[in-house]
């Protein structure tokens, strides 16, 4: 300190810490010829003693004046010593960072321009300086004081020409101070830090693309900037590094895609494009490095498809094309069940197209990758199923196709009907308005016999008898009904005289057996009329419900639309199939005589041919074959003595005595159930009424009282029977 008083004047001194800047500049500027002088002579003892005395009692001084003061003078110094700056630099340096944080903004400008001026002398050896100098500017960058902030930009382009033109520059030592300034809010701040990144970025010495990951996130982040400013800058920096991706030979694809991926479920519009965008270039570059990765691209995919910017969708959908043709094998490292997985969550969707996507994308995988699809069933058949329910058409279709695709295996396809009855059971909804979409498409996928019989055989021993028969009336509408199972309506015609035909018909009456209406419907479908009239003559009192006239009031009217159009030609022989005849006069007994049903049949049966029918010919007819059909090359099915042998009890390896006895049991159990059913209910309102009773105020009649309702005895009148 003494030394350094000996070599300064004491007037000096005094003029470094006066208020006016005038004479604090004089007084620099005699400081810095001091120090000139001292470095010719090579005395660096003298000036370091100088230097500390500058620190410690002007720029650590409690007077703003003299921190002022200081600052100027370390600047002086700086110059004084020119090139042999250098080996002072830490002592010059540090104090003047420390006054960037004073509470006085005058102070904090002056340090500003005390640095600029060091800089200015010691260039290349400034380096060393970088973070702290850096991070000091990104503070000064937001300082609240408008020339601060002026200063500080002056300095910042000074560093920045400084760095560029600098080969002592490190970016592995600068990257980390970057990552942490990339999360801050303040746009001025932002603003800093997209001008540093574009700076370095075009020094060609400098790799900032290998660092890209390090603070790709914090530039997708100022892309929801409210400021347009900093907006433009992000995307203009983004823009500059993706043009780089794609022409360099080595670029770290996996941690960007882990970025991209969230960056492509953010709320801002614009940052979903360009995130969107980036994925899209990723999937056509990244090649092997991306394939660990498909599941999450696809998890960011997916929702996009259905996104309200048209842009967006667009994307998304060339996206997911170019990642679906993508030949991946799991020994690669494709995880075929992280794929399912994202897929299954994405059937939950609210948006149909990306339900779509999802259900694609595991067609395409069974399709390929069937194996480890089927080892991962457990956990998206359950989601598969759900989506039966779907309010999509579209999407149940496609879930048709990727069940049937699965069900290719048997096990499989027992496994889905049994849960698709199931599914039926629990959701009678689902059946009523999807019922028919669901079986139809099923059968044009998996065969319909296949699929007929299976569900027959599942209903056969089903123990909800209310479901199974609404069940069974489903299916046998589709039957009748569906232009896919047309070739299973001519197998069924031909039950007589094909064995194929006759097995179809004996394992659907099984479980047809539940609905009356079904089993007549199947024998006239089967030309089997003599048991469809014996059906319908067994029928007791109990079976003609509401349910019943339904059903059979549709089966009226089908009788009359193409797909009976045989049944109605055969009625212009009613010789030859007198029994036809009969079991529809049997149904026309059946319905009240004032419904359209029984006027429709009537209407058609009066268009009979009015044939007399005399003994030997109802012998010849009844003993000849009561089932016959009109070949397409015009021959009929003779009978082989069907009558003959046990009284048209059996034809063609069908014993119809033992099926009409299967159809009275099964109805006997329908029966029985409904009076079950009645029962329970008339004891729960004879449990509620009498609950009311107790809970009233009782009352005490007279042996007068005359309120009660009349003894039967009271009310029969002469001839009247008692009941």
């Amino acid at each position: 300190m003494a030394d350094a008083l000996s070599v300064i004047p004491a007037s000096v001194l005094r003029n470094l810490s006066d208020k006016l800047y005038e004479k604090r500049k004089n007084a620099a500027l005699e400081v810095e010829g001091i120090v000139k002088q001292l470095a010719v002579a090579g005395d660096h003892d003298r000036i370091t003693a100088v230097i500390n005395l500058l620190t410690t009692e002007f720029t650590k001084s409690p007077q703003a004046n003299h921190r002022k003061g200081g600052l100027i003078g370390l600047a002086a110094a700086t110059v004084g010593l020119t090139s042999e700056a250098a080996q002072h630099l830490e002592q010059i340096v540090t104090p003047v960072l420390d006054s960037f944080s004073d509470q006085d903004s005058r102070v904090r400008y002056y340090a500003c321009e005390a640095l600029y001026n060091i800089a200015k002398v010691v260039r290349g050896d400034f380096i060393i300086f970088f973070n702290k100098i850096f991070d000091a500017l990104c503070k000064l960058s937001a300082d609240s004081d408008a020339n601060v902030q002026s200063a500080a930009h002056l300095l910042d382009r000074l560093v920045k020409d400084i760095v560029t033109e600098s080969d002592q520059f490190s970016i592995e030592e600068f990257i980390p101070l970057l990552r942490e300034r990339m999360n801050v809010l303040n746009p001025y701040v932002r603003q800093f830090l997209v001008g540093w990144i574009t700076v370095l970025d075009s020094v060609p010495d400098i790799d900032m693309l290998g660092f890209l990951p390090d603070f790709l996130d914090g530039l997708f982040n100022m892309l929801s900037d409210s400021s347009h400013e900093i907006r433009q800058q992000a995307d203009s920096a983004l823009s500059e590094f993706l043009q780089e991706i794609k022409n360099s030979p080595s670029v770290d694809y996996g941690r960007m895609a882990e970025i991209l991926v969230q960056r492509a479920g953010s709320s801002d519009e614009f940052t979903r494009l360009t995130a969107i965008t980036w994925i899209n270039e990723f999937v056509k570059l990244g090649g092997d490095q991306l394939v660990p990765y498909y599941a999450d691209i696809l998890g960011a995919i997916l929702p996009c498809i259905s996104d309200k910017e048209e842009k967006i969708r667009v994307v998304a959908r060339e996206t997911n094309e170019e990642l679906r043709s993508i030949q991946a094998d799991p020994a690669e490292g494709f995880d075929v069940g992280a794929i399912l997985g994202i897929a299954r969550r994405q059937l939950n969707s609210e948006w149909e197209a990306t339900r779509i996507e999802a259900l694609h994308w595991i067609s395409s995988l069974l399709n390929r990758h069937r194996f480890e699809v089927l080892s991962s069933l457990n956990d998206i058949f359950d989601s598969l199923l759900k989506a039966l329910s779907d309010p999509s058409d579209v999407v149940v279709l496609l879930v048709l196709e990727v069940h049937a695709g699965i069900a290719k295996d048997p096990q499989h396809f027992r496994q889905l009907v049994v849960f698709l009855v199931h599914t039926f059971r629990v959701d009678n909804s689902l059946l009523e308005k999807r019922g028919a979409l669901i079986i139809r498409r099923l059968c044009v996928l998996l065969d319909a016999e296949r699929v007929y019989l299976e569900l027959s055989t599942i209903l056969e021993g089903e123990s909800d008898l209310d479901f199974a028969s609404i069940m069974v009336q489903a299916l046998n509408l589709i039957l009748l009904t569906s232009s896919e199972l047309y070739e299973l309506r001519n197998l069924l015609k031909l039950s007589l005289v094909n064995p194929a035909g006759k097995d179809l018909f004996v394992s659907l009456y099984a479980s047809w057996c539940h609905s009356p209406m079904a089993i007549i419907s199947l024998c006239l479908l089967a030309q089997t009329y003599q048991h469809a009239s014996a059906v319908i003559q067994s029928l007791v009192g109990e079976d003609i419900n509401v349910n019943f006239l339904v059903q059979l009031d549709k089966l009226i009217r089908l009788l009359e639309t193409p797909i009976f159009a045989y049944l109605r030609l055969q009625l212009l022989e009613p010789g030859r199939y007198i029994w036809l005849l009969k079991a529809l006069n049997g149904l026309l007994m059946l319905l009240p005589q004032q419904s359209a049903a029984f006027k429709i049949l009537r209407t058609r049966l009066k268009t009979v041919p009015s044939y007399s029918f005399n003994g030997e010919q109802f012998r010849r007819t009844s003993s000849g074959n009561p089932y016959l059909h009109h070949m397409p090359s015009g021959s009929q099915i003779t009978e082989d003595g069907d009558g003959m042998q046990d009284g048209g009890n059996s034809h063609n390896g069908i014993n119809f005595a033992l099926r009409l006895q299967q159809f009275e049991q099964m109805q006997y159990q329908h029966r029985m159930h409904a009076q079950a059913q009645a029962q329970y209910r008339n004891s729960s309102t004879t449990s509620l009424s009498k609950e009311v009773q107790r809970n009233e105020e009782p009352r005490h009649p007279s042996s007068s009282d005359t309120s009660g309702p009349p003894s039967r005895s009271s009310k029969r009148g002469p001839g009247q029977l008692q009941l």
